[in-house]
């Protein structure tokens, strides 16, 4: 029989001595906090501390009672969709891979694969195919690391990889997603109040992010049913949870929504007013537009003043029924005529007074009266009171108030006249960039293509003359740009670029359709060509040229082959820049290549 001698143990601790007291001890550190532990010969108390947590560990460990099994999860949905092709399917997991690799390698002239998988998903989902099971993992990964493939992959995972979602918390952000999906495909089975009964439910105890997708999809299949949704809980919500459910009313948006958003105008949050307000005055036909609309009308008006030589002006009446007023009055003259300005004029032989013919030949212009105070009405309907640093306040509060007034009004007001008439008049006295930049504003908001047009005007006409500022519209055109047809979209920023170049043209070809129309790829590769041959620094179009690799018809690859030589290097270029600009032609020529053969690797056909 051998007789074992037990090893003594490296730390002599309490038995009793408590998990919490180990722990707060190594927060705290043992200098201020003795450990409840007796450290061996030659050990220090730190060591001594970390012996006696891992021992306490295993202690606490081995005291745990097996727990019972949890239920396996249920069998993943069915998903009719057609399988992706095996090029395709292969194609899938390259550009996965490639996402997921630490660093890209090789030279610098080959495609970027993770620009493409965005495209791709497009494509597939164009064509409705669904993701190998296998692929689900890496593709809803790619999803969580980027934001802009959320709603594409989710797409092409459709019911499985919300299913997969919810077993990995890693995923949950699916889950945003997953309440609009369901609730579009509820089965109808006999009793039609199953649906019904399960979005309420959903609704009351389901996830914030499920709440909101739930919104947007009754919403979308009927607005008033996803407007009873939420007015029905409206009261108990968070501030913040109110803002982003106002907010998802916005794609939908139809008059029926007034009454609830004329309501929302006295709520306790000042960003859920200043939200219902902006959705109001999207309305032209609502209550506030007419509120604000006649509070513009009292601040902007056409007129003919002249100024005279003692600074005042005197008024003449014009066409459109206009007033005409001197600086002194009018008042009746002793003959029954009206005498204007300091003197009694004499009627013409045509019953016109000679004020009258020379009020006829001036211009009409626009004179502004900015408001003198921001009252509560103002402040109930959206007009914040107190202007960011460096703007004024009057001119702050005429802003909000002009963009929120329905661009209809304006024709009317101003005798008929069309957006680009009105835009053309003449504003008094310094006002034209804080109204015409209001009015940018309120076409983005209305999404008046009319308007967009007039306040961009010609592409051709430089947006800034030497020695002015630069017009309102040119403050952010891509803005006004947004809300033209996407073939005007793609001609005017051609024009643009033919005229002015690359230079502050990368925003404008950004809100531009993909693949770009013609003539915008070619405006595009002329000026990228006139810019190697002048010998600027290719990495200046950097920007351009990675939007060229996206957004440039695969079709121009061809012509593009030119370009991927090294040109000779001319006197005041930059050095290398001829090297550098063939490498970038050629990355150009090799992505829009792939992305044919991506297209052609997912045609059924």
């Amino acid at each position: 029989m051998t007789i074992t001698t037990p090893v003594p143990s490296s730390t002599s601790t309490a038995p009793t001595a408590p998990w919490d007291d180990l722990v707060a001890a190594a927060l705290l550190g043992t200098e201020r906090r003795t450990p409840p532990v007796v450290p061996r010969p030659g050990q220090d108390v730190p060591s001594a501390l970390l012996d006696a947590a891992a021992l306490s560990t295993v202690r606490r460990r081995a005291g745990l009672r097996p727990a019972p099994a949890r239920p396996g999860p249920d069998r993943a949905p069915e998903d009719p969709r057609p399988a992706l092709p095996a090029a395709a399917r292969s194609r899938l997991a390259l550009l996965l891979a490639d996402r997921s690799a630490p660093g890209r390698g090789g030279s610098r002239s080959a495609p970027d694969l993770a620009e493409l998988l965005p495209q791709w998903l497009t494509l597939a989902n164009h064509h409705s195919y669904r993701v190998p099971d296998a692929l689900l993992p890496a593709l809803l990964d790619a999803a969580r690391a980027r934001t802009d493939l959320r709603a594409e992959a989710l797409t092409l995972g459709g019911p499985r990889a919300l299913w997969l979602a919810r077993l990995n918390p890693d995923w949950k952000f699916a889950l945003r997603g997953a309440a609009g999906r369901a609730s579009a495909s509820l089965p109808e089975p006999s009793g039609a109040a199953t649906a019904p009964d399960e979005e309420q439910r959903l609704w009351e105890e389901g996830l914030f992010a499920e709440r909101v997708s739930l919104l947007a999809a009754a919403r979308h299949r009927d607005p008033a049913a996803g407007l009873a949704l939420l007015s029905g809980t409206w009261s108990t919500e968070r501030a913040e949870d109110r803002l982003m459910f106002l907010d998802s009313l916005r794609d939908d948006l139809s008059p029926s929504d007034e009454p609830f958003l004329e309501q929302s105008l006295s709520d306790r949050s000042r960003n859920v007013r200043a939200t219902a307000a902006e959705l109001l005055s999207a309305l032209p036909d609502s209550a506030l537009a007419a509120r604000m609309a006649e509070r513009s009308r009292g601040c902007v008006s056409l007129t003919t003043d002249e100024p005279t030589a003692d600074g005042l002006t005197a008024k003449g009446s014009t066409g459109d029924g206009l007033t005409a007023e001197g600086p002194t009055g009018k008042g009746p003259t002793g003959d029954g005529l009206t005498a204007n300005g300091p003197t009694g004029k004499e009627p013409t032989g045509d019953g016109l007074t000679a004020d009258n013919l020379a009020a006829s030949e001036r211009t009409p212009r626009i004179a502004v009266r900015p408001p003198d105070e921001c009252d509560s009405g103002m402040q109930r309907d959206g007009v914040v009171p107190k202007p960011p640093s460096g703007r004024g306040e009057r001119s702050w509060w005429l802003g909000q108030l002009v963009e929120a007034t329905p661009l209809d009004r304006w024709s009317e007001w101003f005798g008929g006249r069309g957006p680009a008439e009105i835009v053309a008049l003449p504003v008094a006295d310094g006002w034209q960039a804080d109204l015409h930049a209001a009015w940018c504003r309120a076409a983005v908001r209305q999404r008046s293509a009319e308007w967009c047009r007039a306040l961009l005007g010609t592409p051709a006409v430089a947006p800034v003359t030497a020695g002015e500022a630069a017009p309102a519209a040119w403050r952010d055109p891509a803005k006004l740009l947004s809300a033209l047809p996407a073939r005007e979209r793609a001609e005017w920023v051609a024009e643009f670029i033919a005229s002015h170049g690359l230079s502050d043209a990368f925003r404008l070809l950004g809100v531009c359709a993909v693949p770009w129309a013609e003539p915008l790829g070619r405006a595009v590769v002329d000026a990228l060509d006139i810019a190697r041959d002048a010998g600027s620094y290719p990495w200046s179009f950097s920007g351009v040229m990675g939007l060229a690799e996206r957004c440039l018809d695969p079709t121009q690859a061809d012509r593009l082959e030119v370009l991927t030589a090294i040109p000779d290097e001319r006197e005041g270029a930059a050095p290398g820049a001829g090297g550098y600009w063939a490498e970038a032609f050629q990355r150009l020529v090799g992505t829009l290549r792939l992305r044919e053969a991506m297209r052609a690797e997912l045609d059924p056909s």
